[in-house]
């Protein structure tokens, strides 16, 4: 199974792309945790990402469509992937669909999350992530305030410098106008599974299995 998720930042594409890739059995490509990690990391590529993460901006599309090569030629994903941050422009399609060409891929089922504008900016407001482990958690939803449901360590949530208010506006300003028409391309070309994404966690992805062929 091959799947593109899409959705504007905090509509929820990376914990339906965890879900999905531990009930489908294939890894959950995630560009944002890539860059992240080489971000840590300290390389020279994860130097320059930082600078444009912190700020709402995208990554250069040559540079995200090498990391995203390397990916699709591991053997771990000979049977099937998520794929959850890429394309993100129109030329970024144009360079998946070269990849895909290389690896023989010819098929894949695309998911589109919508929710509303004011709806993400509050729910990214209330994001933080625990310096510990990395997971990502809401503070609506967190039962202990101080506890990582994850890991277990505490005092160890943070906010992130994208999910400050003024960068995820920049960042919404930068999917309506650069990812936008990669979903309307989507819709024109491919099989497309349109889901709202305000609905509970557990019905989004079961609207999304029974979709899926």
């Amino acid at each position: 199974m091959r799947i593109l998720i899409f959705g504007a930042p905090g509509v929820g594409k990376g914990t339906q792309a965890k879900i999905l890739s531990t009930k489908l059995h294939v890894p959950h490509i995630s560009t944002g945790d890539l860059l992240r990690r080489a971000v840590s990391k300290k390389t020279p590529f994860g130097l320059k990402a930082k600078e444009l993460i912190d700020n709402g901006n995208l990554v250069p599309d040559d540079l995200m469509g090498n990391i995203i090569s390397e990916e699709l030629n591991d053997p771990k994903t000979r049977e099937g992937f998520i794929l959850d941050g890429f394309p993100r422009t129109l030329p970024q399609v144009g360079i998946l669909e070269d990849i895909f060409k290389k690896v023989g891929i010819d098929s894949y089922s695309v998911i589109i999350l919508e929710v509303k504008d004011d709806v993400l900016v509050q729910r990214l407001s209330l994001r933080r992530m625990c310096s510990a482990c990395g997971n990502i958690i809401n503070l609506n939803y967190l039962k202990d305030d101080s506890k990582c449901p994850s890991c277990g360590s505490r005092n160890t949530f943070v906010k992130r410098k994208d999910d400050d208010e003024f960068v995820v506006r920049n960042r919404l300003k930068i999917f309506h106008d650069q990812t936008e028409p990669v979903v309307k391309y989507y819709r024109e070309h491919s099989r497309v599974i349109t889901i709202d994404g305000m609905l509970p966690v557990e019905d989004v992805t079961q609207k999304i299995m029974n979709h899926l062929p």
